[in-house]
């Protein structure tokens, strides 16, 4: 009979590999839209719904999905949903029309829940010491969005787009069985059956879960929405080929990927309020510098006209670009273990509702983008767009640290008293 140890290890790399490949058909899209885009002329605000919609269905699913992981178990609840995606990424090489995509692409995207199933597995087999760095193992998963920036483009150019989804289709069926060999299952992490739907979704009215969905929809809705369109933008902003755009776009995607283990562990360290507070305010500053648009002025001067450039060349971009990815990868994870030390009878559902509305950033965010573009023509208002939710998230980050202070100070004058 496998020991603790061993169904804690065999637990968390079978979900990390499905988690790490779900998460790379969920934003296929982003690289086989682009040919799409060409052979349908869409605009930008249409290739933006185009890569976003598979976003969408994975978001809104991971609410009822994090609530059936907390009744009936992550392993059969993760099974089923993957087994469910194989035919719609397969059909996806044989369609022809705008709506067939549009309509496959939910059904693919159910694909990105697997996050609120996987991340509630995972932390129930981990004691609270170690359930950060054993998420942001699982977390990391999502580098599977530069499996598809480096496999995808390689596929398109051999064969043509159509074949990403025919090989992803396979992958995925692959994946479940090594999936289910790996796994375990154990009783003893599923709520009580007295437990209603209505006692999960109480935890709507705790004001805590609505600004943690706020810091999870900028450092994980970010991390989609950039992930769907640095490609495109790369290509339209420095004149890349799909090849060269996809290679330097992971240059963001993984490392954001991978690092969310690290970041786990020093948020167990550290503390996660910590963590989260850090990383804030490093993507306040390198946002605003990638906002900054392409551009010059010229002032007068004694010596006559003076033009001074404005912007951003390649290296520069990437290497901004690149460290907001670091921060995000650390912000990842420090959100969930603030999930796992607050909530730690129901983190099902909790990180349903937080994955929830950290997909619907990765959703919308892309279609905000291309529309940006569309009504300013400024490829870097999407840069604009982010550091205002930053600002955002930086001024709720304020009041929660002040409410902390406060409670303290009350806490220590009742033991005075």
């Amino acid at each position: 009979m496998a020991s603790q140890t061993h169904k804690q290890l065999s637990v968390l790399t079978g979900s990390t590999l499905a988690f790490t490949v779900c998460f790379a058909v969920w934003v296929m899209f982003s690289i086989i839209g682009i040919p799409i885009k060409t052979n349908l002329n869409l605009n930008e605000t249409e290739f933006g719904l185009l890569a976003a919609t598979p976003i969408l269905s994975g978001s809104l699913i991971r609410l009822p999905l994090g609530m059936w992981t907390d009744k009936y178990g992550g392993r059969i609840v993760f099974l089923v949903l993957m087994l469910c995606t194989v035919l719609p990424i397969y059909v996806i090489g044989d369609a022809t029309r705008y709506w067939q995509f549009l309509v496959l692409g939910l059904f693919v995207g159910v694909a990105g829940g697997s996050f609120s199933v996987g991340i509630s597995y995972v932390a129930r087999w981990f004691s609270k010491a170690r359930q950060g760095f054993a998420m942001g193992i699982f977390g990391a998963g999502n580098a599977g969005a530069a499996v598809t920036k480096f496999v995808a483009p390689s596929l398109v150019a051999a064969y043509g787009w159509q074949m990403v989804p025919k090989v992803y289709a396979v992958a995925m069926l692959a994946t479940c069985g090594i999936f289910w060999l790996l796994t375990y299952s154990d009783p003893a992490h599923r709520v009580s059956s007295s437990v209603t739907m209505r006692d999960q979704l109480l935890a709507l009215k705790d004001p805590r879960v609505w600004r943690y969905c706020q810091y999870y929809a900028m450092v994980f809705g970010g991390y989609v929405g950039l992930s769907l369109w640095m490609t495109k933008y790369y290509i339209s902003e420095y004149g890349l080929s799909i090849q060269t755009a996809a290679l330097v776009a992971a240059i963001f995607v993984l490392p954001s990927g991978v690092i969310r283990a690290l970041g786990g562990w020093v948020s167990d360290k550290l503390g996660a309020h910590a963590v989260t507070n850090a990383i804030l305010w490093i993507s306040w500053v390198c946002l605003f510098l990638l906002s900054l648009p392409q551009g010059g002025f010229t002032v007068k001067t004694v010596q006559g006209p003076a033009t001074f450039v404005v912007g951003l060349n390649v290296w520069v971009f990437t290497v901004l670009l690149f460290v907001v990815g670091i921060a995000w990868g650390f912000g990842k994870a420090s959100v969930f273990k603030h999930i796992a030390d607050e909530y730690p009878k129901n983190i099902g559902v909790i990180s349903g509702i937080v994955g929830l509305m950290g997909g619907l950033g990765g959703f919308v965010l892309p279609i905000v983008f291309g529309a940006l573009v569309d009504l300013t023509g400024i490829r870097s208002s999407a840069f604009m767009f982010l550091f205002a939710m930053t600002c955002l998230s930086l001024v709720l980050m304020f009041f929660s640290s002040s409410s902390r202070k406060g409670s303290h100070k009350l806490k220590i004058a009742e033991i005075l008293e």
